[in-house]
């Protein structure tokens, strides 16, 4: 397995990173929306509109907070080996690679696709506390760890 966890946890945290930067501007732009509203001759239609715009704002509020949880966990992840499947492992099984570490989702990453997953997801859990050479069922499918680094 010739991936460095080092680097795939960078790539990570700029994924983050980039995500945390796309929802500020979004709240940005509703909150220069919501600062921009003149009141019309429809005072209820303004209302309606400011209402939707708070309600957006604070939707995008809160995935701001779960991205950020997301940063925070993979600051103080540690990617030295362990023999057992524990948060910071990269694990090959069947050939597909799996980074446990927050649910960033799939991650291409020298040439290769990572699923980077969370240890409380289905599959994170299952591999919790497996060694090489494990046998488990994943979606009605048999896998076999490979390797874990």
């Amino acid at each position: 397995m010739k991936v460095n966890k080092e680097e795939l946890l960078t790539k990570c945290i700029q994924i983050i990173d980039e995500k945390l930067e796309n929802i500020q501007q979004a709240i940005n732009g509703y909150q220069q929306d919501l600062n921009s509203e003149t009141k019309s001759s429809a005072g209820d239609k303004h209302e309606t509109g400011r209402a939707m715009l708070q309600l957006e704002m604070e939707k995008l509020g809160q995935q701001y907070q779960t991205v950020l949880s997301q940063k925070d966990i993979l600051r103080k992840i540690d990617v030295s080996y362990k023999e057992k499947v524990q948060l910071g492992s990269l694990v090959l099984a069947n050939g597909f690679y799996y980074f446990l570490a927050s649910s960033v989702g799939q991650v291409k990453f020298n040439n290769k696709i990572i699923m980077v997953v969370s240890v409380n997801s289905p599959i994170g859990q299952i591999l919790l506390g497996k060694q090489q050479e494990d046998v488990f069922a994943f979606n009605g499918k048999q896998f076999k760890i490979e390797e874990i680094k």
